[in-house]
């Protein structure tokens, strides 16, 4: 319990700290997103948060304006027709995800966590129930995207968050950080619509 409400105050410290170093790169992102399509920066979409409450996660838009709301991207037929090309290359980095420290520094997430699922995605809150995942506060990243990310099964994704959730330390976290980041550059597990892909490369495999 204690290093769960040391966890909420280095990641307020860090989050702070973090907007103030990444502002250039945060503004030069900025930039490109509005030459290279109309609409928004941000992109916001409601999130299931800790003890199962909802709350807006926020974006660097990767989409165009048209793109089917409240839809993962592994759900829309061809996902990659609806990706610009900035967002492309902000998917591929994660850089996308930066805003995020916004919703670090206001409470609604964590910087290490479980990856906060989308209002309507039941199958995957129903097998994040089996292991207590939702008293967690959601992260900007976890567990599950150093083992895997886009590659992964529903029910292997939400059994790694449970991993986590039992086995939460400062060492775990650090080990996630730094997996990110080698993850990051490798590009592993990053797949547009690929939720489940290990899963199906397997059933393809056996079906031959």
């Amino acid at each position: 319990m204690f290093y769960f409400w040391f966890k909420r105050f280095y990641d307020t410290v860090l989050s702070f700290l973090g907007l103030i170093m990444l502002s250039p790169l945060f503004l030069v992102i900025v930039i490109f997103i509005k030459l290279d399509s109309k609409g928004p920066i941000l992109f916001k979409q409601k999130r299931i948060g800790r003890n199962k409450k909802h709350f807006y996660i926020l974006k660097f838009r990767t989409m165009r304006i048209d793109t089917p709301k409240d839809t993962p991207t592994h759900m829309l037929e061809n996902p990659q027709q609806w990706i610009t090309k900035v967002g492309e290359f902000l998917r591929k980095t994660s850089l996308d995800e930066l805003p995020q420290i916004i919703n670090i520094l206001k409470g609604d997430m964590s910087i290490i966590g479980p990856r906060p699922a989308l209002w309507n995605q039941y199958d995957l809150a129903e097998e994040r129930d089996k292991y207590d995942v939702h008293k967690m506060y959601p992260g900007l990243t976890g567990y599950a995207q150093i083992n895997g990310r886009d590659e992964l099964p529903i029910p292997e994704k939400a059994k790694l968050d449970g991993y986590y959730v039992k086995h939460m330390s400062l060492w775990l976290d650090i080990k996630i950080f730094f997996g990110t980041i080698i993850s990051i550059f490798k590009s592993d597990g990053v797949i547009e619509g690929g939720t489940g892909t290990l899963e199906k490369k397997k059933e393809s495999k056996e079906s031959k």
